[in-house]
């Protein structure tokens, strides 16, 4: 029953991570394009006059689609048009299940990966499990019967099918370099030093695989600037252009999550996952008092600069709105949850202040730095996703297929064939 609970709880908190990641991308998507562009972007929604920095737009932007009607056009091929957006979006959730998130939380004989599913051949369920998602996609381009959805989904077939290529291609070098498809040995297996100093993280190891990947990775998510499938000035909104509603938010959600799984790939593959540079796991709980003790004083400090940046914002917002508006208040209202924060955080400090933690106290604390140290690499990926789209302008499909076919592809196998070869000299030289 236990062992049943365990997985359940796991499956949960990784579904809870993935969605969590969904509006923190949207937020970052619109803040970030906005500072790229140097304009505001969104800050006008509010609740009880606290708008959260535009982040309340979401929130109306949840309440919209929900309530908006969900047309189907007469024209339409019923059946699959409503079951399309539910496919790409489930089964990248699916993909989530074997992303490690922290090493095993190890006490007395329970030894619990930390994974919903601990398989062999991780990385190859991801790949099998993401390619079906072309399903969803093509069933919305033809059972909408329309010649622009219809373009829209060949394209995008076109493009991920053409993709997939160079994406398991370049995960060869990281096959060959950590012997194994395991995603939590390729981590394991960074945590190691390269001449004594350096992580051996793949960016180091598999450079060039790390920039085949990164490019597969925008092409296969349907990002800038490979965004052809949508391409407003050409095709309106190609694959869902007859969708509205919650089935057209699906489609939106959908490539976010996506954005959120291949940012966890990078940071799995690339980065060494949940390992914190030059720390193992060991030292974590041999050292689990002063890794608390780092993290609390970590989030004191940020509560701190919150707490003077929003008094900071109520000094210069004060009086803005008409008298008794809310909104002159935000400054305050926030204020005051970073102060809440930066006194809850100084409580746990005093409180765990000397204290001698159990064995499964430890593991715990080991656990919270590894999940932390993901998540911002994770968030760091998300970022750059965002970066590169409203950096780059969107590319012509005959560019597309040129890149992929004709450049990524052949650099594949040239790193594959280099991978193999100073495996070999490294070999024979016994080190």
């Amino acid at each position: 029953m236990a062992v049943y609970l365990i997985g359940l709880g796991k499956a949960l908190f990784i579904f809870l991570f993935a969605l969590i990641l969904l509006p923190v991308n949207i937020y970052l998507e619109r803040k970030g394009s906005a500072f790229i562009q140097d304009r505001v972007g969104p800050n006008r929604a509010a609740i009880l006059g606290v708008r959260l920095a535009g982040f309340i737009h979401l929130i109306a932007d949840v309440v919209k689609l929900i309530f908006k009607e969900m047309m189907v056009p007469g024209h339409v091929n019923r059946w699959y048009f409503m079951i399309a957006p539910f496919i790409g979006f489930t089964f990248i959730l699916f993909a989530f299940a074997v992303i490690p998130w922290a090493d095993n939380l190890s006490f007395g004989s329970w030894n619990i990966p930390m994974q919903v599913a601990d398989l062999n051949g991780g990385i190859l369920f991801i790949l099998a499990v993401t390619s079906l998602n072309v399903y969803g996609i093509v069933l919305a381009g033809w059972a909408s019967n329309n010649k622009f959805s219809l373009l829209g989904g060949l394209r995008a077939t076109a493009q991920m099918v053409s993709y997939e290529i160079p994406l398991g291609l370049s995960l060869v070098g990281v096959f060959m370099v950590f012997q194994s498809v395991h995603l939590n040995e390729i981590v394991r297996g960074q945590g190691e030093l390269l001449f004594g100093f350096l992580p051996k993280w793949g960016v180091f190891v598999q450079p060039l695989g790390f920039f085949l990947f990164g490019a597969a990775a925008f092409a296969e998510t349907n990002r800038n600037p490979f965004d052809v499938a949508e391409g407003e000035s050409e095709i309106v909104a190609g694959y869902h252009t007859e969708y509205s509603g919650i089935r057209f938010a699906l489609f939106y959600m959908g490539e976010y999550v996506a954005i959120a799984l291949a940012a966890a790939m990078l940071a799995t593959l690339y980065f060494g996952g949940w390992q914190i540079p030059w720390v193992t796991t060991d030292m974590l709980r041999n050292n689990s008092e002063l890794a608390l003790k780092i993290m609390l004083s970590l989030g004191t400090v940020g509560s701190f600069v919150g707490l003077l940046t929003m008094l900071g914002f109520d000094k210069k917002m004060r009086g803005t709105w008409p008298a008794g508006d809310l909104r002159n208040q935000e400054g305050r209202i926030l204020g005051g949850i970073a102060f809440l924060l930066l006194v809850a955080h100084i409580a746990a400090l005093v409180f765990f202040n000397g204290k001698v933690f159990p064995e499964w106290g430890q593991s715990t604390v080991a656990v919270l730095a590894q999940v932390a140290m993901f998540t911002m690499k994770t968030l760091f990926f998300c970022w750059v996703f965002i970066w590169v789209r409203w950096t780059l302008p969107r590319f012509r499909y005959d560019q597309i297929m040129r890149l992929g076919w004709k450049n990524l592809i052949p650099i594949s196998f040239l790193n594959i064939f280099v991978t193999g070869l100073v495996i070999l000299l490294l070999d024979s030289r016994g080190g």
